[in-house]
């Protein structure tokens, strides 16, 4: 299969080759997350908009997070599968610019969706009259604000700032966007939803330490769950997105350096399968909805 897209071409740089035992897995593995992502947010979006109520300020940047990886899944994984399943990317180079397109633009999404939950959860923990005043209207604003700022950073390419399609030309259109792009899509994000928890982190045991002392064994239960909930957080977006955002920012450190094709493809599927985790952690483990 050719190397993906702009967004994954700091990741390849030829195409890459697997045997075709190698296609049929990684065509299987796909199938798999493909079915469970589009399950999950989907139960997810239905459940939203069968019980208004739980468009809170917080379910509503949740509810656009379950949107954005469910357009993953459909535009991203479910064509992984296929042109896995037929060992190259057959759909011709209008469709590759798309998918490319479509990936990078809702992908970033997913991200930088996942930073405005992280942002806005610290606050309400962290700083209680910042917290106060969040709303559903607030939380549309900062949405509105990412999916223009993404959709910035997804048409670049196709006005002439780097470009998408199967191979990577080294030039300064290609390096520039790409180094504007990990820091200010990937770099920037990451460092605020690792603030962000990391805090959270710390106040919440901090809580649950005085609630200790003070016998509040039932709000000590509800905290310890809070906190196995932001650990999770942390764990599952390092797993999705950290090989990718390493890979990326070792390729703007040094443009020449030459990394493997097929190492570099696996931080890809990684960082596809978040589309299967977001729901998971962020929506179905939520009590008040599973009740």
């Amino acid at each position: 299969m050719g190397s993906i897209i702009t967004t994954d071409k700091a990741m390849t740089v030829q195409p890459t080759r697997f045997p075709r035992v190698g296609y049929s897995i990684l065509s299987y593995l796909m199938f798999i997350n493909t079915i469970f992502s589009v399950f999950n947010n989907s139960l997810v979006i239905a459940v939203m908009l069968k019980n208004v109520h739980f468009l809170n300020a917080l379910n509503v940047i949740i509810l656009s997070l379950a949107v954005s990886d469910l357009m993953i899944a459909s535009c991203g994984s479910a064509l992984v599968t296929i042109t896995n399943y037929k060992g190259a990317f057959f759909l011709g180079d209008a469709f590759c610019v798309f998918q490319g397109f479509a990936v990078n633009y809702f992908g970033l999404v997913s991200l930088c969706t996942l930073t405005l939950l992280a942002y806005e959860r610290y606050n309400v923990v962290c700083k209680p009259k910042a917290g106060l005043k969040l709303n559903v209207c607030r939380s549309c604003q900062g949405l509105l604000f990412i999916w223009l700022y993404c959709l910035f950073w997804a048409v670049a390419p196709l006005l002439g700032w780097s470009l998408y399609g199967p191979g990577e030309e080294r030039s300064w259109s290609n390096y520039s966007y790409l180094i504007f792009y990990t820091i200010m899509c990937f770099i920037l994000p990451t460092a605020v939803i690792v603030f962000c928890n990391s805090n959270m982190l710390m106040s919440m045991r901090k809580i649950n330490k005085s609630i200790e002392l003070q016998g509040g064994k039932n709000c000590l239960e509800e905290n310890e769950h809070a906190v196995q909930m932001v650990l999770a957080m942390i764990m599952a977006f390092f797993i999705c997105w950290l090989l990718y955002t390493t890979i990326s920012v070792v390729v703007v450190v040094d443009p020449e350096i030459y990394i493997p094709p097929r190492v570099t493809t696996m931080p890809i599927y990684f960082a596809k399968t978040s589309s299967v985790y977001n729901p998971i952690i962020y929506f179905l483990t939520n009590k008040r909805v599973c009740n």
